[in-house]
């Protein structure tokens, strides 16, 4: 019979199995180092696989941008689809085939295959032991001795595993989806939205600090089509809530085909389908089947299969009536539930009254696939975090290190040049619409920023020295956090974090030391690149403007 506590001892402990864990977790395998990884879903990878949200990514990440590994990643997801599937002769012969053919992404496909992907890239190493995967684990209790973590203690969640498990480790990364170890550690974070006064940031708050003023959160689902079929889901208890609901910035009801540009803040319409075919591997790039789409059958042999499947992550389904960092254990809980509400009542919606290209209204034949997310309902596993607790670092990224305007107005051309960069990244500074704390919901902030690099200083503690910071709890602003949370940049994050750790337990050093002394940063620094990182964009990239 198992035991009420069990103890694990290892080298590094990687809290959160997203695709910063991943990537510290391997990073540090590579080196030789034990690693214990916890992930409290049942499967790795975050937001790329239990969040189900297919990547967002810079132009150039064929070629550079990411860390090497990043891009074996997406080698091995694209290898499932060639190894397994009935691709056409075509698909077969594409050295970029998009599974999907979906247009947010050059690589939009199904989760399970990122899964498995990431399976593949940690299978050498759970052979001997080097490393443990512990899924549904959910961090309970961190015990420190003065500015040091001694152990963590996670509570399982696995019927399987019923026993809860104390974990001592040399190095801590906190890689969790909402810097979970910074508040059960008393670390120094922030969460919220900064005040302008504070940070000096354009698009900061011109007011105080709102600590609740935090970007929504999405509860993905996948959905494909079949016309004919009636798919219809139950009403939600909540409907009539959902159906009424109407923000003030909005250009009508939230359930429903109009939005607004991000970028403009100016309405926009646009539809699930403009033609029937749609479902069936056209591609209509205004389309919202188009934009998410993580699985085509034009990219297989005829006949094989009858619908296309598209991701439904768009903005009728963002959840901005409350947060769930700074709230009580019972506000968290109902904005979740409130959150799954909002988009079952959006596909319930779309089923029965949504008004159709054709004139008519609802499609029923949309049929929920939360088979393909590894769910035994009709949503994804886990919801999509966009923002979380945010380190006290040594260094904080501000907007005025990458935005397009706020460089501008000090005569600069391109990001922040860091002497201590760890890594690059490229995205606009995207904050959907926020639940504004006091203040109360508010709309988008989209502004345009560099390709940037990821600086060490902000993914070290003030004063804790034995714990990273590997995801996107790093030291950034609520602004800037707009455009280092996506799947390539908290990839970066992880692999820097972890070969940190790695390297600090290697030349007995901490990471505050090595950061402060040049030689030791430069070597470092050189470690990182010959493992495949890259620390700067090319000349001809960096003056982008996204």
């Amino acid at each position: 019979m198992p035991t009420d506590h069990r103890e694990l001892d290892t080298d590094l402990l990687v809290v959160g199995g997203g695709l910063g864990g991943v990537a510290a977790a391997l990073a540090a395998l590579n080196a030789g180092r034990r690693v214990v990884l916890t992930e409290e879903s049942p499967w790795l990878g975050g937001q790329l696989t239990s969040q189900a949200v297919p990547p967002d990514e810079h132009p150039w990440i064929e070629t550079q941008g990411a860390p090497a590994t990043y891009r074996r990643l997406r080698d091995l997801i694209r290898g499932q689809y060639v190894r397994n599937h009935p691709l056409t002769e075509e698909a077969l012969r594409d050295p970029t085939l998009n599974p999907g053919g979906g247009g947010v992404s050059a690589l939009c496909h199904e989760p399970r295959a990122a899964v498995a992907a990431i399976d593949e890239m940690l299978a050498p190493y759970l052979s001997d032991g080097q490393l443990r995967v512990l899924l549904r684990h959910q961090p309970h209790a961190v015990h420190t001795t003065g500015d040091r973590f001694d152990s963590v203690t996670l509570h399982s969640k696995d019927p399987e595993i019923p026993s809860d498990v104390e974990i001592t480790a040399r190095y801590v990364i906190d890689a969790s989806e909402l810097g979970d170890l910074l508040e059960l550690g008393g670390v120094e974070h922030v969460i919220g939205a900064e005040s302008r006064q504070d940070t000096g940031e354009l698009h900061a708050l011109d007011g105080p600090a709102e600590p609740l003023d935090q970007q929504s959160f999405t509860w993905c689902f996948a959905l494909d089509y079949l016309p004919g079929q009636d798919h219809t889901i139950s009403r939600p208890a909540n409907y009539a809530f959902w159906r009424a609901y109407t923000p003030d910035f909005w250009p009508g009801p939230l359930l429903g085909w109009e939005d607004v540009w991000p970028e403009t803040l100016e309405p926009r319409h646009r539809e699930i389908l403009t033609e029937l075919d749609s479902a069936r591997g056209l591609d209509k790039p205004n389309d919202f089947w188009f934009y998410r789409r993580i699985f085509t059958v034009r990219q297989h042999r005829p006949g094989r299969y009858a619908s296309d499947v598209t991701l439904v992550n768009w903005p009728q389904i963002d959840y901005f009536e409350g947060p769930v960092v700074g709230v009580s254990p019972a506000e968290r809980q109902r904005h979740l539930d409130g959150s799954r509400e909002l988009s079952l009542s959006f596909l319930y919606w779309m089923q029965t009254e949504a008004p159709r290209y054709d004139g008519g209204t609802g499609y029923p034949g949309l049929r929920p696939r939360g088979d393909l997310l590894g769910s035994g309902d009709d949503l994804a596993l886990r919801p999509y975090i966009r923002e979380s607790r945010r380190l006290r670092a040594e260094f904080t990224v501000l907007e005025d290190h990458v935005g397009v305007e706020a460089r501008q107005a000090r005569g600069a051309t391109t990001a922040e040049q860091f002497d201590d960069s760890v890594g690059v990244g490229s995205y606009r500074i995207d904050l959907h619409p926020s639940c504004g704390g006091t203040r109360g919901p508010h709309t988008y902030i989209d502004v345009a920023s560099h390709p940037f690099q990821v600086p060490l200083g902000a993914l070290i503690p003030q004063r804790v020295e034995n714990l990273l910071a590997g995801a996107k709890n790093i030291g950034t602003t609520h602004i800037t956090n707009g455009c280092y949370r996506l799947h390539p940049v908290e990839w970066t994050i992880g692999e820097a974090a972890g070969t940190l750790a790695a390297h600090c337990l290697d030349t007995d050093t901490t990471p505050r030391a090595l950061r402060n002394r040049p030689s030791a940063l430069a070597a470092f620094q050189q470690r990182l690149v010959a493992h495949g990182a890259e620390l700067a964009w090319s000349p001809e990239i960096r003056t982008a403007v996204r």
